[in-house]
């Protein structure tokens, strides 16, 4: 009789966001005259900029001819990318990584869960508190999180940092030493940064401890303050000891589409063993490559007119960021978030629970967000509003949670 992976059996309950979709499916059929906001999941909602369009019919008429034809592509990716994002990326902001140093994927949600792979698993993990629940569930089904305690809603072999109010929700450094650190700025949920010098002081710590960083950098189009870093490898000594994981969902609209890349420099090893190695053999066995028509489109990123359709659709959601960090300040509620990143947080009112207030935003406002204890134990008593919606929508939705 065959067995199946215990540690699947270990995750609690179900996914935050199936979690969501049920309750929400549920009152959409018990009121069908309810108008539902969605301000919940961070999918966006612009169509795909011209110039990615473009890009895409280009590519589909090349699949149409013979001589253009492509199939498989590359186990890193097509080299027209890899150096596009290598230059608009890293060299014009003055880091050091090459192109063979960057590997296309389908997101980076994939890769944030598959980088673990490479890592043995009496690796001990340090995640912030909340966090994207991606980074502890795959942890948990490779068995690296020892036993779930259902109370305090924690792994006994994770290390938590919590990320709370009173440190402007960015993390300290661990009393016990992590091998592999989670960090992701702009920062999901919270919406919050840290400044380059903030970012150094963890590269420098993990340099010191033999530590990895897992550096998640997926919200870094919005980034609008000068001393906010945009990657890890702006930080001196980040070559040898940081991952990073890049998406083009959030930054050109490519949740439906697919497409992301993780960079591992070739100074980062263990021993003698490079990372970079064990991660091109992991890709080039389980991965046949990003399309060649999606790649050509997020080629089209990095054009002139790509990036200055881009930067209009980046300020179409931070607008609504605005409205939605101005008019619930407006109204009392503590709130925090939405300056570089398309997401407010905020405290949850008058002592709810966070699924309590979901209940209660959807039932009397009709409105759907998401709960901040699904990111973990520090995010109970607040709750997720996300800037990805269209603005008539968005201005509705804060009126109606005023109207409460």
């Amino acid at each position: 009789m065959f067995k199946i992976n215990d540690n699947y059996l270990k995750l609690p309950g179900s996914y935050l966001f199936s979690t969501i979709a049920k309750k929400v499916n549920a009152f959409t059929e018990a009121n069908p005259d309810k108008k539902i906001i969605r301000l919940g999941i961070g999918d966006v909602t612009q169509p795909l900029a011209p110039a990615i369009i473009g890009k895409l019919h280009d590519a589909v008429e090349d699949m149409a001819h013979a001589e253009t034809f492509h199939g498989y592509a590359p186990d890193l990716g097509y080299e027209f990318l890899r150096s596009a994002i290598a230059r608009n990326d890293y060299a014009d902001r003055g880091c050091d990584i090459g192109a063979d140093e960057i590997f296309v994927s389908d997101g980076a949600k994939c890769d944030s869960s598959n980088i673990q792979e490479i890592f043995a698993l009496d690796n001990k993990i340090a995640v912030c508190d909340p966090v994207y629940p991606v980074y502890v569930d795959s942890n948990v089904m490779a068995g690296r999180t020892g036993t779930y305690d259902p109370k305090a809603e924690t792994w006994s072999d994770v290390i938590y940092m919590p990320c709370t109010a009173e440190n402007d929700f960015a993390p300290q450094l661990p009393e016990e030493t992590p091998d592999l650190i989670y960090l992701c700025y702009p920062n999901n949920p919270t919406g919050s940064t840290i400044t380059k010098a903030q970012l150094q002081e963890w590269v420098d710590y993990a340099n010191k401890v033999g530590a990895v960083i897992i550096y998640d950098a997926a919200y870094e189009a919005y980034i609008s303050e000068p001393d906010v870093p945009h990657s890890i490898y702006e930080c001196e000594g980040a070559r040898t000891c940081a991952i990073e994981l890049r998406s083009f969902s959030k930054n050109a609209g490519f949740t439906g589409v697919r497409l992301g890349f993780t960079v591992i420099p070739k100074d980062l090893k263990c021993g003698d063993v490079a990372l970079h190695s064990l991660w091109a053999r992991r890709h080039g066995t389980k991965y046949n490559g990003a399309p060649y028509i999606v790649q050509r489109a997020g080629e089209a990123v990095y054009s002139p007119e790509g990036k200055a359709q881009l930067k209009e659709q980046v300020a179409y959601y931070m607008n609504n960021a605005k409205v939605i960090y101005e008019g619930l300040k407006s109204a009392g509620y503590t709130v925090s978030g939405g300056v570089n990143a398309p997401y407010i947080w905020l405290k949850t009112p008058d002592g709810m629970t966070s699924w309590e207030f979901f209940d209660h935003l959807l039932e009397k406002a009709n409105v759907v967000g998401t709960p901040g204890s699904g990111f973990g134990p520090s995010g109970e008593g607040y709750f997720r509003l996300t800037a990805f919606g269209n603005y008539e929508n968005t201005v509705e939705a804060v009126e109606r949670i005023k109207a409460l």
